[in-house]
């Protein structure tokens, strides 16, 4: 089950508030039909796309084991805490081949698993029941779990949601979901609503992809923010365009693309195999081998963009165009124009409204 995105927290009688937390989704099966006979049965845990994330995941396996009654379905979302709140960084790098690393990275930094719908328990679906019997059925089954399995905080009040979606992200938390308490559970189907902080930002232009099609359309635009020692850091990019407005942006960026490797600030990045994700060009495993091998552009234009929040010095996720600022220059694109969130406990977010009140 989806959320679909709205602008305002919605207000009605029959509404579950929830934090959205920012992790990897997950459904965890405990006993899935493959288990050896006489063991202490089995956990599979999948992905949204239905992918298999045992591998990556060690440590969060055998917690299921030991922890979770067999017959039992939950879906949540795996994190990793830090006293500083949830890093997705952190979380990105357990995607890796090599099963020494993953453990490695399983023992420096252990995931959790937030727990916030239970589809199955005692080998029964309960996947038709509304969403209050099913949360009802959550927090008698977790009951007596401890860390790293957590029970994602609720309510009914309003108030609170609002509250929440103002604090909670000083822990890392990615806004808030409300859910309408009458309904089953529906796979696929975005039948919640969401709310994320946004703000905007103006940019620096740096550079931009083509689109997959060919280069007849531009695919992203390369954002650029000034840091305190006057060094443009890529921040991350923006590509909310229709078909025409891309291929468009072909023509009306021509002109920038002239001698503009020759001083531009990414120029040592231009045709490198990078590694880091501060470069441009850079392959993650996130990218699965697409091209993102860049053009860049002197640096004159910037743009307002509208983000949700920053996962150390870059956006999160791809920011929303809003439109040029021919007003602007590019030395003003500054990250100290951004707002800084006040941190938040984890344990506290933990703690909060956990039984429906």
């Amino acid at each position: 089950m989806l959320a679909k995105s709205t602008d305002t927290l919605p207000v009605a009688d029959d509404l579950l508030y929830e934090p959205k937390w920012d992790g990897f989704r997950a459904i965890v099966f405990r006993d899935h039909g493959r288990e050896a006979p006489g063991s202490n049965g089995s956990v599979y845990i999948q992905s949204r796309d239905l992918r298999p994330l045992d591998r990556y995941f060690p440590d969060l396996h055998d917690v299921f084991l030991r922890a979770l009654p067999r017959g039992c379905v939950l879906d949540g979302e795996i994190v990793i805490a830090t006293p500083g709140g949830l890093d997705f960084d952190a979380l990105q790098l357990r995607l890796h081949p090599a099963a020494s690393r993953v453990a490695m990275l399983a023992k420096q930094d252990p995931a959790s698993f937030v727990a916030f719908d239970l589809l199955a328990v005692g080998g029964r679906s309960i996947m038709a029941e509304p969403q209050a019997a099913r949360r009802a059925a959550l927090e008698k089954l977790l009951a007596k779990v401890k860390p790293p399995i957590h029970l994602t905080p609720v309510t009914r009040d309003h108030s609170i949601a609002l509250r929440w979606l103002e604090e909670f992200e000083g822990a890392g938390l990615d806004g808030v979901v409300a859910k309408l308490a009458n309904i089953p559970y529906q796979p696929g189907r975005r039948a919640m609503m969401k709310v994320k902080h946004a703000r905007t930002a103006d940019c620096v232009v740096a550079g931009f992809r083509w689109h997959k099609s060919g280069k007849d359309a531009v695919g992203s635009l390369l954002l650029g923010l000034y840091d305190d020692a006057g060094v443009l850091q890529h921040v991350g990019v923006t590509s909310s365009f229709s078909m025409a407005v891309r291929k468009a942006l072909v023509k009306e960026l021509a002109p920038l693309r002239k001698d503009a490797i020759k001083d531009h600030p990414w120029r040592e990045w231009a045709g490198a195999a990078a590694e880091s994700s501060r470069m441009p060009g850079a392959h993650s495993r996130w990218s699965a081998g697409k091209d993102l091998s860049w053009q860049p552009l002197r640096i004159e234009r910037v743009c307002e963009v509208k983000y949700d929040h920053l996962q150390g010095d870059r956006f999160r996720h791809a920011a929303t165009f809003l439109r040029w600022r021919p007003d602007k220059r590019p030395a003003d694109c500054r990250y100290d124009q951004l707002e800084v969130t006040r941190p938040y406990e984890l344990d506290r977010v933990f703690s909060s409204g956990s039984s429906g009140s």
